[in-house]
């Protein structure tokens, strides 16, 4: 229910939490019910688009305030497309890496996602929106030199990453080698010679997708201690994907090739 008193004031939103923005983005974080959310303020005037009523009624079932407040308010989530919905929540949940690996999931259906050091928001938003929706077992993080999962990278994945279990990890080399370890192939998009071609790759079974950052690609550790190297050949006059890209269509491939 909107506190509609409330929208005589402007109050000032606290920086202890997290400030969650766009309608997506506070919207799967309601319904996945992972992380605690303190109050969602909506804009003058929202209330009339559908994924609002949507929103409306995910804060009422989980006994969330909603706020209306005055753009003022809104804006102290910084400079961004908020689209007039702001959520105060606290910091994203991460899961450790032995409860990831302890997957409920049946053993061949495993499929991790390794990220390589990426860096820019909007890529990691959208191969993690694939990976949701890939369903993938987990993913893995490095927990220096690269992005983590800010409201910006949950905006990004249209809020997918409030689905996901994500693990901050310190040295990516040690941890492929514990998911070998545990029976996992370990497999890294990388355009070097010898990689197998993404459509002749056998992507069924406990998998890990190794995704590198812009532009380095895997780092030399990582790429040697994979199993093997996939390649997605190009047809067109563009050598190369993007990481978010290239990432989403390996995704897309070995759960083809493992079905639902």
């Amino acid at each position: 229910m909107v506190d509609s008193a409330s929208s005589r004031t402007n109050p000032p939103l606290p920086r202890a939490t997290e400030l969650l923005y766009g309608r997506h983005a506070v919207l799967e974080a309601l319904r996945a019910g992972r992380r605690r959310i303190y109050r969602v303020y909506l804009g003058q005037g929202v209330r009339s688009a559908p994924i609002v009523a949507d929103i409306l009624a995910a804060a009422q079932q989980r006994g969330c305030p909603v706020v209306e407040a005055q753009r003022q308010t809104l804006d102290q989530a910084g400079p961004v497309n908020h689209q007039g919905v702001v959520a105060e929540v606290a910091p994203y949940p991460y899961v450790d890496l032995d409860e990831l690996l302890d997957s409920a999931s049946p053993v061949g259906d495993l499929l991790y996602l390794i990220l390589d050091h990426l860096q820019d928001v909007q890529n990691l938003g959208t191969l993690l929106r694939t990976a949701e929706a890939m369903a993938v077992t987990g993913v893995l993080l490095p927990d220096r030199r690269a992005a983590g999962i800010t409201p910006a990278v949950v905006n990004a994945s249209a809020g997918a990453v409030e689905h996901l279990r994500i693990a901050l990890i310190g040295n990516l080399a040690q941890t492929i080698t514990r998911l070998k370890a545990a029976n996992v192939w370990v497999a890294g998009l990388d355009a070097s010679t010898g990689a197998v071609p993404l459509g002749k790759a056998d992507l069924t079974g406990p998998l890990a997708l190794v995704v590198g950052a812009e532009g380095a690609g895997l780092a030399r550790l990582v790429r040697e201690q994979c199993d093997w190297l996939l390649a997605i050949p190009m047809y067109g006059a563009v050598a190369s994907l993007n990481a978010a890209v290239a990432g989403s269509v390996a995704l897309v491939a070995a759960r083809q090739m493992r079905g639902k």
